[in-house]
Formats: C-alpha cells, structure tokens, sequence
C-alpha cells in the first residue's frame, strides 16, 4: 500500500470512528435532569426548578418536564425535540400541559429550550436559554436561563406509573414513529380508577396493537381477539390521561380497529377506534368528583 492509499484509509477510519462516537455519545442523553430555571422580570418567581425526563430516539427526542418550586407547586408538560449529534445542541418545544398545581396569580408558561449538553471528566450538565408564551394566549412570558444536571431519580412520586421495568426497556429502544394522533372521544369518570376492555372489532383477522398512556408504554404488540386486553387504571383528579391505541399489524383485512369498553364508578361507555399506518386512535380520560 503506497502512502497515498494509507492516507485515504486513515482518514476514512478516522471518519467512520468518529462518526460511531459521536452517535454513541449522544445516547447517553436519554435519563433525568434537574436544576435551576432562571427568569427575567414579571415572571412568577425569578427562580425555580426543573425536572426534564428524556428519551432519545436516534435524533428524534420526547419526554415530561415539571417545572416547580416545590413539589406541591408545579407545572407537567409534554415536549418533543431533535439532537445535532455533531454541536450536541438539542431543541426542545413543550406542546402539552399535562397537569398543574400553581398559585391562582400564576399562569403556566409553554416553552422552548435551546439546550447545548456536556460531558468533562464524568460530570454532565445541560445549558442553555428558554423563551415561551402563556397557556391560552400569544402572551410572551419573560424569557431566561436554564442549567441542569444529570440525577439518578425523579422528585416526584409518579403515582399512576403502569409501566414496568421490561415495557420501559422496549420502549426506550423504539425507533421513532410519527403519526397523526386523533382524539375520539374525552370522557369525564366520577371515580378514582378505570378499567379499559380492548377486543377486535368485528372478524377476527390478527390485529396487533400497543398502547400507551400520557406517552408511557403498557401494552405492546398484543393481539386484538374476542378476549379483552384489561388494563386498571388509577386516575387522579383534574389531571387528563391520554390513551393512544398504536397499530402494530393491521391484520388481514385493514385498517385496524377495536371496541374499547371502560368501566368507571356505576358507568359504562363502548368507543370504536380505528388505527392505521397513517394515524393512531386516542381517548382522553378526566376524573372530576
């Protein structure tokens, strides 16, 4: 091999190794960061807390954050991002409030994170700026800062979590998959706990599904059949749980669909959902006394 040759090879090696480990690294986002959030003036308080709980999915990012000042005082979101895994810059945009427990004077704030993660001699960190804009209306709310690090535990207690060690392992290594989420049907339950009942609509024909609830997995790739899928839920008050029915298969004759059954309190109520490659079927359920 002459010495032109070689350098070609070591630069594409060179090439391909860095590649491998700059994907590699970007994998270890994926867990729980805390900190502190930093607002600018008129803000509700000028600082407080940050929990971020992300998964990433080649570059594709989604989680849950709670911005709070103490436990009982908090904001829950959804947020969906994307990772440059060559500046290791993250976007992050919250699209949902999941639940809010705030003073009456305060408003949750939706955001947007400009994120920049990293990594010197074990210690990680997260850093960046934020702005957003108030639940319900265009209003700016006042932009700032934001550092977080990396910790080994939620502060909260996540009371509803149906989601156990092997369903959360799947899911973390899902490929991402977009479709288009359509709400069926909101139902409002009088009792503090649901049972959900999925069977095949109609023939039998090998239907598969996996659902998920508030974005954690509970079933996956089960079987729709004349059997029922049972699944008992918890539910909090004034907080929504959304359930999405996810096709896997669309079985023999398309698209897929179900008869989902939920049983709450002394009331009964039967929806037909239907699932494709194209979009998945959603319920919301609210508890309300």
């Amino acid at each position: 091999m002459n010495g032109h040759s070689l350098k070609l090879l070591l630069q594409t090696t060179c090439m391909i190794l860095c590649s491998w480990v700059a994907a590699a690294s970007a994998q270890d986002i994926s867990g729980i960061w805390r900190g502190e959030l930093l607002q600018g003036p008129n803000g509700c308080y000028p600082k407080y807390f940050i929990e971020l709980q992300l998964q990433l999915h080649d570059k594709e990012i989604q989680g849950i954050t709670y911005d709070y000042y103490d436990t009982t005082k908090f904001v829950k979101l959804n947020f969906k991002g994307r990772l440059n895994t060559v500046s290791k810059r993250m976007v992050l945009i919250e699209n949902k409030v999941i639940e809010f427990k705030i003073p009456g004077n305060c408003v949750p704030c939706i955001k947007t994170y400009d994120l920049t993660w990293k990594k010197q001699d074990n210690q990680e960190e997260l850093t960046g700026t934020w702005k957003g804009s108030k639940m319900g209306s265009n209003e700016s709310c006042p932009p700032g800062t934001l550092f977080l690090k990396r910790v080994s535990a939620s502060a909260f207690k996540n009371e509803e979590l149906l989601q156990d060690k092997q369903l959360a392992e799947i899911q973390k290594n899902l490929p991402p998959i977009f479709r288009k989420t359509e709400l069926i049907q909101t139902i409002i339950v009088d009792a503090p706990s649901l049972k959900v009942q999925l069977y095949d609509n109609g023939q039998i024909d090998g239907d598969t599904i996996s659902v998920f609830l508030n974005q954690q997995l509970i079933v996956y790739k089960k079987a729709l059949t004349e059997k029922a899928i049972t699944l008992e839920i918890p539910v909090h008050e004034s907080k929504d749980y959304e359930m999405v029915m996810f096709a896997e298969s669309l079985g023999t004759i398309p698209p897929n669909t179900a008869l989902m059954v939920v049983s709450s309190g002394t009331k009964k109520y039967e929806i037909y959902l239907s699932s494709s490659e194209q979009k998945s079927a959603a319920v919301r359920f609210r508890y309300e006394k």
